[in-house]
């Protein structure tokens, strides 16, 4: 059985597991941004999550909420570009979102999700079918709303294959936005980038927390 919520320390562990599953992930980021754009979002997802574990490596927190914080400014401040600007968004307005809760359960990462998936559309303006990240997070979001019942290590599990099953839709969308727009249909086929890493992203918290 998995864990119920996550203590600081467990919190700080799941997201040192989520940012080297990103860095692991480089070439299929790579591939699936050249496919749509100009493949540099693994390599900055890659730099963005080596600054994550320089960082938390080196900090003490004295809450979840920072840890997330401080995930979301290494992101900001060593990615540059659109991508530093949203993910790293992600990560600081869940962060924010969990102030004075000691523990990451059910609850939480409803509170980190919805906070995350509104900072990023209103950074980015984009919204489902417009073949973003949103198309993965949106989802999970809503997953997560529905499940606050639930023991975390079965939210989560219905939240990562939420944003899988949104990964998975981007493939079916024309892009409409970044420089995918310019491809028209030939953009079909294809799921955008930041979906999947979104969707690399909750199932590394799954499996964490699952195992």
């Amino acid at each position: 059985m998995g864990k119920e919520n996550l203590n600081l320390n467990e919190t700080v562990e799941m997201v040192k597991l989520v940012a080297s599953s990103i860095i692991e992930s480089e070439p299929l980021l790579t591939d699936a941004d050249r496919n749509l754009g100009d493949g540099d979002h693994g390599l900055g997802m890659e730099r963005g999550m080596n600054a994550v574990l320089d960082k938390i490596s080196d900090s003490t927190f004295e809450n979840i909420s920072d840890v997330f914080k401080a995930t979301g400014m290494a992101m900001m401040s060593s990615m540059g570009g659109a991508s530093g600007a949203l993910f790293g968004t992600l990560f600081r307005n869940g962060g924010k979102a969990l102030e004075g809760k000691e523990v990451f359960d059910s609850e939480g990462i409803r509170l980190f999700l919805e906070s995350a998936n509104e900072g990023v559309k209103s950074r980015g303006g984009a919204s489902v079918g417009d073949k973003t990240m949103i198309d993965a997070l949106e989802p999970a979001a809503e997953e997560a709303m529905n499940h606050t019942s639930l023991p975390l290590y079965e939210s989560i599990k219905l939240v990562a294959q939420a944003a899988e099953a949104g990964k998975e839709k981007s493939k079916d969308m024309i892009a409409t936005m970044g420089r995918a727009k310019t491809l028209g249909e030939r953009s079909l086929g294809h799921p955008d980038a930041g979906a999947c890493s979104i969707a690399i992203i909750f199932e590394s918290m799954s499996k964490f927390i699952n195992k």
